[in-house]
């Protein structure tokens, strides 16, 4: 099959085209600087000036498009404006390719994120449920909108957390206990909808091969958890305290409007994933948890 990926350069499209070709898939990365060579993976130029992607895409079964700027930086209001016209120029670009195509692909696989729900203590989400009122429920929302619009089927994956050994958030999280200052973040009561990478990229090539799968998807365990039981988690694979809460006001004042990615959250479950036939490989926290974590020196 021959796979086209935008935002292939980042956690998830760098750990999917490698998986892919493994697989034997032919892959071919969208990019805007192509800096590297190759045949499988081939890197292919876009998103600037004169730009035809489209000719080095005839046979292409199927669009994986994860492009967009990160929401792991300060939400400035220049950077907000960033999230949002990275998002939305991408996928119109991929529109605009698909509809350029003589032979359409399959499948367009569009990334999005659980922030669509907006942010509940209490409530329980899935794909039927209504989107949220704060700025990612709504950036994701016209995301989703715009993905829509192409004439061929769409799948959009709202991601929660996910973790992977390098890149994405984990890291980061990982860091105070390295230094034997872990603890709760905020009230730890909120809740963590988590995924591991390799059930990403795993519910990815699912979503590519069955026909019937469309819409919004749950990209998540079926297993979320609050965040002060993510954080006692990560103490015993570890094996370091977990002691220091981080209060709210602090992750406030460090990280402005973004703290909502940590102070608040919401359970959300992946019952299409599920009623779909998908078989998670790490639907435990503990479990994830001890296989990233592997021979991780501390």
């Amino acid at each position: 099959m021959k796979i086209a990926i935008t935002g292939g350069t980042g956690l998830v499209g760098k750990a999917l085209s490698n998986e892919l070709v493994r697989s034997g898939h032919e892959v071919v990365i969208l990019t805007r600087k192509v800096t590297e060579k190759g045949y499988n993976p081939k890197f292919v130029q876009w998103l600037n000036p004169g730009d035809q992607p489209e000719n080095e895409l005839a046979g292409v079964e199927a669009i994986v498009n994860l492009a967009g700027a990160t929401i792991n930086s300060k939400w400035t209001k220049e950077y907000k404006q960033k999230i949002i016209e990275s998002r939305m120029k991408a996928t119109t670009e991929v529109k605009r390719i698909i509809a350029a195509l003589n032979r359409k692909p399959n499948v367009l696989i569009n990334a999005s994120a659980v922030g669509y729900y907006g942010t509940s203590l209490t409530g329980e989400f899935d794909e039927q449920s209504e989107p949220g009122h704060d700025f990612l429920a709504d950036t994701v929302k016209n995301w989703e909108a715009a993905a829509n619009e192409a004439n061929i089927r769409v799948v959009l994956c709202r991601f929660g957390l996910i973790l992977a050994k390098t890149g994405g958030a984990l890291p980061r999280m990982l860091f105070p206990y390295q230094l034997f200052a872990g603890g709760k973040i905020g009230t730890g009561s909120q809740w963590l909808s988590w995924i591991h990478i390799e059930d990403v990229i795993r519910g990815i090539i699912f979503a590519i091969e069955e026909k019937q799968l469309k819409g919004a998807v749950n990209f998540v365990s079926p297993s979320p958890v609050r965040m002060d039981q993510f954080g006692r988690t990560i103490s015993q694979v570890l094996k370091r305290p977990h002691w220091l809460p981080v209060p709210v006001f602090a992750m406030k004042f460090a990280l402005g409007e973004m703290s909502v990615l940590v102070l608040e959250g919401q359970k959300v479950k992946p019952e299409k994933l599920l009623t779909a036939g998908f078989s998670f490989k790490y639907p435990v926290l503990e479990k994830a948890l001890k296989d990233i974590l592997a021979n991780h020196s501390v």
